[in-house]
């Protein structure tokens, strides 16, 4: 330790109080199994030194390669016998640096701690400067220069082993235009299962897939009811195989069939993904918000359950009102109630 401490001068950072810590470990260590107890609360306390600065300075003797990890220490109860809390200890394993044995000229047997000195030469060959050492001041002795391996158990938690980060999930899939925070996605999620069970050619579709082709009404204020009234409006006697896929296809297609006051002539509107942004998009709700705030008297539910309730014997009347005005009878009637006035009124049988 003197020679690599003091003449190689292998580490920059070694220095009195390293030597201190390994006298203390070579004092307690046990020279047939050539392993010792780390004991960090002793050594500290025998050395005069901090916790902080033991550990620090154990971690410049496994760097030069004078300590290697026999066994790691865990927080886990052994259960000894009369004592209530016994932890598994660190035991460390002395070993001789690759680069004192090639400076000294000694041949060993084996690799890692458990190689043993077969042939000393007589005088030994003190050249730390001119051997070129400074690529294998860490490693341990070996019969063979090889790149340095950090040597530990596999099988056991090892407290200087890096993890890596873990990457930040997204919260906004690609080509959104407005990034979503948990909670919006959330809120997105309860406005797509209240929808859902209103409109049937829905029901196959997943809550998350249903609530990202509904943002561009959820960004405009819609509720859910609304929401509900604006899909079933289109009519759809069929099941799309992609729910979701099918309302953004056909929001973008309104999109673009609006009529483009603000666009000079000629000038086609461009097809995107997301309608939110379309300033006749913008209008059209706007107009549509305007026309539901602008009903009077105020609906109540109780008059929605009673029009639902008693108007299946006024179909004829109930299919004039969804031909006026499709959102306000959806509101007062109901999707089934709706459909089925229609259905008559085009002269096809409908069920109750």
């Amino acid at each position: 330790m003197v020679w690599l401490v003091e003449e190689a001068g292998l580490h920059p950072r070694a220095g009195e109080a390293t030597l201190r810590i390994a006298r203390d470990l070579a004092g307690r260590m046990d020279y047939i199994a050539g392993t010792v107890l780390y004991d960090l609360d002793g050594t500290a306390a025998r050395c005069g030194l901090s916790r902080a600065t033991v550990k620090r300075h154990v971690g410049y003797l496994r760097e030069l390669g004078a300590l290697v990890w026999a066994r790691h220490g865990s927080r886990r109860n052994l259960r000894l016998a009369g004592r209530p809390y016994a932890g598994t200890a660190t035991i460390y394993a002395a070993t001789i640096p690759y680069a004192y044995d090639r400076t000294h000229g000694h041949r060993v047997d084996g690799q890692g701690f458990e190689a043993r000195v077969v042939a000393v030469p007589v005088p030994p060959v003190h050249t730390p400067a001119a051997d070129g050492l400074s690529s294998r001041v860490r490693e341990p002795q070996s019969l063979a220069a090889r790149p340095r391996k950090p040597v530990a158990e596999a099988d056991e938690r090892c407290k200087d082993t890096p993890r890596r980060r873990a990457r930040p999930r997204p919260t906004s899939r690609p080509g959104d235009s407005t990034p979503r925070s948990p909670l919006q996605v959330a809120a997105d999620i309860r406005i797509a299962a209240q929808v859902r069970p209103h409109v049937p050619w829905t029901q196959s579709e997943g809550l998350r897939r249903l609530a990202y082709a509904l943002r561009p009404l959820i960004d405009h204020g819609l509720g859910a009811h609304d929401i509900a009234a604006e899909l079933t409006s289109w009519w759809i006697s069929w099941r799309p195989a992609r729910p979701a896929a099918y309302i953004t296809a056909q929001l973008r297609d309104r999109m673009a069939d609006a009529p483009h006051e603000d666009q000079p002539a000629g000038t086609a509107h461009p097809h995107t993904a997301e309608p939110t942004g379309n300033p006749a998009w913008q209008a059209w709700l706007r107009q549509r918000a305007t026309a539901t705030e602008s009903r009077e008297p105020q609906r109540t539910d109780d008059d929605r359950r009673h029009a639902r309730l008693y108007g299946w014997d006024r179909w004829a009347e109930i299919a004039d009102h969804y031909a006026t005005d499709p959102d306000d009878a959806l509101d007062l009637y109901g999707t089934r109630l709706c459909g089925y006035a229609v259905k008559r009124a085009a002269g096809g049988g409908a069920r109750r």
